[in-house]
């Protein structure tokens, strides 16, 4: 049964500014295409209300169909060592996901159910990351959804992907974060100059965020108030230039 909560267009889970961009009248309006511009945070851009509905939509029939995504700091990163300030740290993180590998997946098929996939899908989901990128992006785009708990994150990495013909010269990520009033906190940390100098709150109720990548940057654990279970969940789609 699809949720009434969730609209089939992205546009319509826009406020009055984000529609702007997407009309190609906003500020923002190629942002990502300035050179010195890797990343960007709005809470200004999404319908605070609708947002919430959409939020309480996927706790309800989403959150027990993801599956644990856990990569944890390799011991050998310690016990392989065999000089001083020589540490290697892959990406490590823990949250809880859905793929889109399969829609014979059992996430998959929850999503498309309750209509998530349809939205995500929607052409107007694609065009607002258009306008923000000022640059045609493909018309086929990677989907994956993020539940973060008390205590998940994700570690520092740069989303490069230098075998892969399509992506190695970058894409853009646009991620719709909806964030649960019990997150005491969570932080987007990403490099500036060579620096990991550069940190913005993701943690409020209705989040977009852009990335141009590749670039440097990691995620803290979520922090939920004291004695409350509370998740953020992020919508995430990655696009290739066209």
């Amino acid at each position: 049964m699809r949720s009434n909560a969730i609209p089939a267009e992205f546009e319509d889970l826009l406020n009055a500014s984000g529609r702007r961009v997407l009309a190609g009248s906003h500020a923002l309006c190629s942002a990502l295409a300035n050179p010195r511009t890797r990343f960007l945070a709005r809470t200004d851009l999404l319908d605070r209300a609708k947002a919430e509905r959409v939020r309480r939509a996927l706790e309800q029939s989403l959150a027990d169909e993801l599956e644990l995504m856990e990569r944890p700091i390799p011991p050998e990163s310690i016990s392989k060592m065999r000089h001083d300030y020589g540490e290697l740290l892959p990406k490590t993180s823990r949250a809880h996901t859905i793929y889109f590998e399969s829609r014979r997946e059992r996430g998959v098929k929850a999503a498309e159910r309750i209509g998530l996939a349809r939205m995500m899908r929607s052409a107007s989901f694609r065009a607002f990351a258009e306008a923000l990128a000022g640059r045609p992006l493909a018309a086929n785009w990677g989907l994956q959804v993020l539940r973060y708990g008390a205590g998940d994150y994700a570690g520092p990495h740069n989303d490069h992907h230098p075998e892969n013909k399509d992506a190695r010269s970058g894409y853009i990520d646009l991620h719709v974060s909806l964030c649960a009033p019990d997150v005491a906190h969570q932080w987007l940390v990403y490099s500036r100059a060579g620096h990991f100098s550069e940190v913005v709150s993701v943690a409020p109720p209705a989040t977009v965020t852009a990335y141009r990548l590749p670039f440097w940057h990691y995620t803290t654990p979520l922090v939920t108030k004291r004695g409350k279970d509370a998740a953020r969940w992020v919508l995430l789609g990655s696009f290739l230039y066209a």
